[in-house]
């Protein structure tokens, strides 16, 4: 007989029973609001200045070494964990910062196994949030670990320093040979990391935000810890033999990780959709090579999006336009995924909803949105609104087959997916002052 909050892979004995405690304990009122908290050591003053958008104890800004600033506040809940808002972009030549998010958050890790047996909401069964745990320096190399009050801590102490802000390389930005001599433009990316960790059970989830020079925003999870030594039961082909022999054989399962967007380009919320399709034909009659055909559909009411081939979305300020004269926008950029169909939420690899206070998590919603019927997960809540504050949930897929590296500890598992500027900037917001000129059409004196 498996019980679900012991059975779960990987999920700790003794977490699994401190959780069902801490679950049925939290009070309606912390369902509705979310939970939200901060630093333990100083409690949220007045903004010193009116530019900025939460208190210094709140408030993460780095301006990076190539020239990038970012900007953003966050604030923490039982559930979701961190939470990341009013996100701004600041690059080299722009005079103020360019807002790109009001919100962004971890909405659901859904984890169904493959024997039918068991599946979990980690966010919202197991408050996820609850879970954040401490830190060592070695963890942030040459960041700074913030201090988190958490909700109901399963550390047994409220205050944890979970929360690491740091600057890394990510390699080459740009690299050009010049037209004559030996000149080479080159420059080395640099991005801010913002992470936490969170135990759930026996994995441990790394909830990273990567924010680089270039503008591009990168959103992963990395699944790490231990295999759960409850999960060596899957003799019926659902699973994968590991030790000695052919005797213990780790149960598969999926990870299906949602992320909800809510963008603010430029500091609105009236933000369009675009969907854009190409399609490859055959070379015909005199043409040389095959043809390619790209159109533009505006999503004008919510929808369920499937990736395909050469198929992408973008989200468009309304308002904000580049130096060009184009309006900003960014554009999603998916990365590996395994798309689940057990579930009808986890049918889709992209949603796009009207903004509603009460939809805040992608399955087993637990807000009170006023009636049984309005749904408790986001396939539910695509119902023809029109699209004028649009909401983004994004869902990555990975079949967790596990393998005899996974012992111990697993390595870490990485899912997840960019947002690449389009257009916010009129040239590479890092290019050189010497190829400052060369935008759009060169000149070629005739």
């Amino acid at each position: 007989m498996r019980v679900p909050f012991l059975k779960r892979g990987p999920r700790s004995q003794g977490a699994a029973r401190a959780r069902t405690g801490a679950a049925v304990g939290l009070c309606v009122a912390t369902l509705a609001a979310g939970a939200a908290a901060g630093p333990a050591a100083a409690q949220p003053k007045a903004a010193p200045a009116a530019a900025a958008d939460c208190s210094a104890a709140y408030r993460i800004e780095q301006k990076l070494s190539t020239g990038t600033t970012w900007r953003m506040c966050w604030r923490f809940e039982a559930k979701s964990g961190l939470v990341l808002e009013k996100v701004s972009y600041q690059p080299p030549g722009e005079t103020k910062p360019i807002r790109v998010l009001n919100s962004a958050k971890i909405a659901q890790i859904h984890v169904p196994y493959d024997d039918g047996k068991n599946e979990y909401n980690d966010i919202t069964d197991y408050n996820f949030g609850s879970g954040l745990v401490n830190m060592t320096p070695a963890e942030c190399p040459g960041g700074t670990i913030r201090t988190v009050k958490v909700p109901d801590s399963f550390t047994g102490s409220p205050n944890v320093k979970g929360l690491c802000t740091t600057t890394r390389s990510r390699g080459h930005a740009y690299r050009m040979q010049a037209d004559t001599g030996n000149k080479v433009f080159q420059a080395q990316g640099k991005d801010l990391l913002v992470y936490t960790v969170n135990k759930v059970g026996w994995y441990e989830y790394i909830t990273e935000w990567r924010f680089s020079d270039d503008g591009a925003i990168n959103m992963n999870v990395g699944a790490t810890g231990s295999l759960s030594p409850f999960d060596y039961d899957a003799g019926d082909g659902r699973g994968w033999p590991l030790g000695k022999g052919a005797k213990s054989y780790a149960t598969s399962h999926n990870h299906n990780v949602f992320w909800r967007l809510d963008f603010g380009l430029d500091g609105s919320s009236a933000g369009k959709v675009e969907q854009y399709d190409s399609v490859v034909s055959p070379p015909a009659g005199a043409q040389q090579g095959p043809t390619t055909k790209t159109t533009r559909t505006a999503v004008t009411k919510e929808l369920a999006g499937d990736a395909a081939n050469m198929r992408w979305w973008r989200v468009i300020s309304a308002t904000g336009k580049n130096k060009d004269g184009h309006a900003r926008s960014y554009e999603f950029v998916p990365g590996a995924t395994t798309k689940y169909a057990g579930r009808p939420f986890t049918r889709h690899d992209v949603y796009f909803t009207q903004y509603n206070k009460c939809e805040q998590y992608a399955s087993n919603n637990v807000r009170d949105c006023g009636s049984p019927l309005h749904g408790y997960s986001v396939d539910k809540w695509v119902n023809g609104q029109a699209l004028t504050h649009p909401v983004a949930w994004v869902n990555v897929g990975f079949h967790h087959v596990a393998r005899d590296e996974d012992q111990q500890p697993m390595p870490v598992h990485w899912q997840g997916f960019s947002l690449a500027p389009r257009d916010v900037t009129a040239m590479n917001p890092l290019t050189p002052s010497a190829l400052a000129g060369q935008n759009g059409q060169p000149n070629t004196g005739s």
